[in-house]
């Protein structure tokens, strides 16, 4: 079975942008928040879909799989590959890891982070 968190990153590279904000709900519990590096700040309901897609826009074909993932009393360390043709042509890859919290198999708070341990 699929985890919340894999689904979640799993759209970014859904190309439909209402099946990608129909995915990304499925994975979100109500009132869900959602924050990274360049988010601005802590996003919520649609603004988590449409933040996702914008990204998704501008790296077309890019895709975000979950390499590892830890736990701890229910919060989870996720480290996230984003990867896709850069503009030189190359394939590039960029890595973010990211803290979640999970209640009854829906993500509560996801906070990202720029680079990963490796």
């Amino acid at each position: 079975m699929t985890s919340a968190i894999e689904t979640i990153f799993d759209a970014w590279g859904v190309a439909d942008d209402a099946v990608r904000a129909e995915t990304i709900a499925g994975a979100l519990a109500p009132g869900a928040t959602y924050s990274d590096p360049r988010s601005g700040g802590r996003l919520s309901g649609d603004a988590i879909a449409e933040y996702v897609s914008a990204l998704s826009s501008n790296a077309p074909g890019w895709t975000a799989k979950v390499k590892n993932t830890s736990e701890v009393n229910g919060y989870l360390r996720v480290r996230v590959a984003f990867g896709g043709q850069g503009p030189d042509g190359s394939m590039m890859v960029q890595h973010g890891t990211y803290f979640a919290d999970v209640s009854d198999g829906a993500l509560t708070m996801i906070a990202g982070f720029v680079g990963a341990e490796a």
